[in-house]
């Protein structure tokens, strides 16, 4: 009774921590955690709200939609419902532009005809009571207000003409958007980007999780879809699109990848003809899904969510960690599987060095599965009972190796070296896949944040950020009207300006004194220049568009506009705030930390087996043939032209994984002079291509090049582990190999 309690009481345990794990595919997952770019742009996203849903509104005719009396109010009503969901920061659209710019423009005339009359007033009282006749007094006031007409006259006649400012005054509407072409003027191109396209940009507020991403992407789909407004075509972007897109994908593939490696590893194990019962048979499978349920259980309480690798996980644990279980079945030592176990489990723990947190989280999940499906296996699966032993001459193999001439071993050794060697010198030139529309090929999103390319000439965000004491005096609002201009000058083919702080107070002319920027600030709305300016004024936005492109030609492009960028004013800094600049960090990262990458799960592996195992020679052997399959591997993804990517930059940990659990397991199986044993590893490098394989039919392409790098690089591990141990010959262990009756026990064989 006491044991069926602690099984339920376990098994409740479990299955609470499973429904507590979480899938998180943040965009930061994608970005070096703790660096300094991703900590700027959180910043950021606390002071102006996070990166934007975009909603693309295609018509046939948008300028008729701004112009209609009854459509801008409905499109007015859409911004004003995006506003109130929850966890919208801010929204920019353009009937909200408009109605905040006539209101604005409003109280600008009023002040401006205004404070006219009172400068006309105070002048003409200052000139009679100097004794001045009225035409002197006339000619006085005139030359008192002519430098504020010269400054606000041409507002004040722009604006009388067009009739009242007011959104439904159609000639009002139709002055301050359109140019006499009928094109959108610059300024307005965030909202108005073409004739026949409008635009409303949501902010999120800063640091939402992926759950609450995904809830405010769909409000704002079903906002849109259930307004009065017709379009044409409606598009839904931007980053928390694009992540949420990603998580759609990973929550729809993740049970189906799942689904697809437990059925090819059950064929697999029900199909290959051996000796064992078919629950023996199946007890690696059981207790790889016990190892991982265990895993997500255990990240589930302690809250850890994974990301884009939470779809990797079950292929390839159980692809890996259902040999351990099988190996207990047989005559070698539990010492050595134990010690293999956590050999694989070191070298999975290597990931945790990737600048990446999903690829950290992977490793860290890998590592922790590994281990608690091998103590699956050890605390309550079947094992050898110690009886079982081979005869002595039951490795044919062995004979045939020790008969090979030395210098014939040395010399197909050194070609094996010398070809690992090829394929290692090939890392440093070895391109990385950095193009986001590749690594995010097969997520649907990715094709809708290229049609916004298409519409708005950008799909990102690029900030230039100003701080110091006041970025709204005079020399700072001068740097940022000098730094936009060069920027454009330098690189205005691969940036386009959004919102600047320069741009948005164009109107006060070249060089504004002090005061005129004051009261142009209570000119302008605070609903737009919150979008440019912090509000305790010590830092300023100039906020550009930027394309979808190749990281690496994205950070020349990012070098050398902080060439171009003059120096700021004295007791100022600047700097560049953004996805692209923290994806171009994690880009950099990933580029010099190469061969750490590599080297880093095979020294772990080494080092475990080395201080685990009795015979270190074997530790020895398996480290060797995981540098020797590495440098295969990559050298056939050079020869292939096959870029490495986030996932398989780090080759060398897979590669430590397989070749040292090989290698160890065949020294065994020929120190003991057991076929089976050969065969048994054999199989289980078909069982780990088989799991990996099972991301194969996955759409994200990201998945499907990195389950085939792992299959060909178990195969060659498979290889490599092989021709070590032919090459370095193991001497039989004669005490051990005991001839029995052919039928004292049945050992399992695969």
């Amino acid at each position: 009774m006491a044991v069926v309690a602690l099984v339920l009481l376990v098994s409740g345990t479990g299955l609470a921590g499973l429904l507590r794990f979480q899938v998180d595919t943040d965009a930061k997952s994608f970005l070096p955690a703790g660096d300094p770019s991703v900590e700027a742009l959180e910043e950021h996203a606390r002071s102006f709200g996070g990166e934007p849903i975009v909603v693309i509104l295609e018509s046939g005719n948008a300028r008729e939609l701004l112009l209609d009396q009854e459509r801008i109010g409905a499109l007015l009503g859409l911004e004003g419902q995006l506003s109130e969901l929850p966890n919208a920061a801010a929204v920019y659209g353009p009937a909200t532009v408009l109605n905040q710019t006539a209101v604005s423009a409003q109280q600008m005339l009023a002040r401006i005809a205004g404070r006219r009359d009172v400068i006309r007033v105070e002048a003409e009282e200052e000139a009679r009571s100097e004794g001045l006749g009225a035409e002197e007094a006339g000619e006085r006031a005139d030359r008192a207000v002519a430098d504020f007409e010269a400054r606000y006259g041409s507002l004040l006649l722009k604006g009388l003409p067009a009739g009242l400012p007011t959104l439904h005054n159609a000639q009002f509407v139709d002055n301050v958007v359109y140019n006499d072409s009928g094109e959108p003027r610059s300024q307005w191109r965030f909202v108005v980007p073409g004739a026949d396209n409008l635009a409303v940009s949501i902010r999120p507020r800063e640091n939402l999780d992926q759950g609450s991403t995904q809830e405010l992407v769909s409000r704002v789909r079903s906002a849109v879809e259930d307004s009065d407004l017709e379009f044409s075509d409606v598009t839904v972007t931007g980053t928390p699109a694009v992540t949420a897109g990603v998580a759609h994908q990973v929550t729809r593939e993740l049970p189906l990848l799942g689904g697809l490696a437990v059925v090819l590893l059950l064929g697999r194990f029900l199909l290959v003809p051996t000796q064992s019962g078919w629950m023996r048979r199946l007890w690696p499978l059981a207790a790889g899904l016990i190892g991982t349920a265990a895993t997500l259980s255990i990240f589930g309480w302690l809250g850890i969510s994974m990301s884009f690798g939470a779809i990797a996980l079950l292929p390839l644990l159980l692809g890996v960690g259902t040999s351990f279980p099988l190996y207990l079945q047989t005559r070698t030592s539990r010492r050595r599987v134990l010690v293999t176990a956590c050999a694989t489990a070191a070298a999975f723990a290597s990931l945790l060095l990737s600048p990446l947190p999903f690829v950290r989280e992977l490793g860290m999940a890998l590592s922790a599965g590994v281990l608690l499906t091998a103590l699956t296996g050890l605390a309550v699966g079947p094992q050898h009972d110690g009886s079982t032993v081979d005869r002595a001459g039951d490795e044919p193999a062995l004979s045939r190796a020790s008969s090979l001439r030395k210098w014939r071993k040395w010399s197909v050794l050194a070609g094996v070296l010398a070809l690992a060697g090829g394929g290692w010198a090939t890392l440093p030139g070895a391109s990385i896949e950095a193009d986001p529309r590749e690594l995010a090929k097969g997520v649907p999103a990715i094709e809708d944040a290229q049609h916004a390319e298409q519409v708005l000439g950008s799909s990102g965000e690029l900030n230039v950020v100003l701080r110091g004491p006041d970025v709204l005096s005079t020399e700072a609002l001068d740097w940022s009207r000098k730094a936009e201009s060069e920027l454009l000058a330098a690189h205005g083919d691969s940036i386009s300006p959004i919102l600047t702080v320069s741009g948005l107070f164009q109107f006060l002319g070249a060089s504004p004194t002090a005061d005129e920027i004051r009261a142009g600030m209570e000119i302008v709305p605070q609903y737009l220049t919150s979008a440019v300016v912090r509000g305790d004024g010590k830092k300023s936005v100039m906020n550009f568009g930027i394309k979808i492109q190749d990281l690496g030609q994205q950070g020349e492009l990012l070098a050398d506009m902080r060439e171009t960028l003059p120096p700021p004013p004295q007791d100022y800094t600047v700097e560049l705030v953004g996805l692209p600049v923290a994806a171009d960090r994690a880009y950099t990262l990933l580029s010099e930390n190469r061969y750490i990458s590599n080297t880093a799960g095979i020294a772990a592996a080494g080092v475990v087996l080395l201080v685990g195992l009795r015979r270190r020679v074997d530790g020895l052997r398996g480290v060797l043939a995981a540098t020797i399959a590495t440098g295969w591997a990559l050298g056939a993804l050079s020869v292939t032209g096959i870029a490495l990517t986030p996932l398989t930059v780090m080759l060398g940990a897979i590669a430590a994984v397989s070749a040292c659990e090989f290698t160890v397991l065949l020294a065994a199986g020929r120190r003991l002079a057991s076929s089976r044993t050969r065969r048994l590893v054999t199989w289980a490098a078909v069982t780990s291509a088989v799991g990996f394989l099972a991301l194969v039919p996955s759409s994200l392409w990201l998945l499907r090049e990195y389950g085939l790098v792992l299959t060909a690089t178990v195969l060659l591990s498979y290889v490599a582990a092989s021709a070590v141990v032919r090459l370095l010959p193991v001497s039989v262990d004669r005490g051990r190999a005991t001839t029995v009756p052919a039928l004292a026990h049945k050992e399992v064989s695969a």
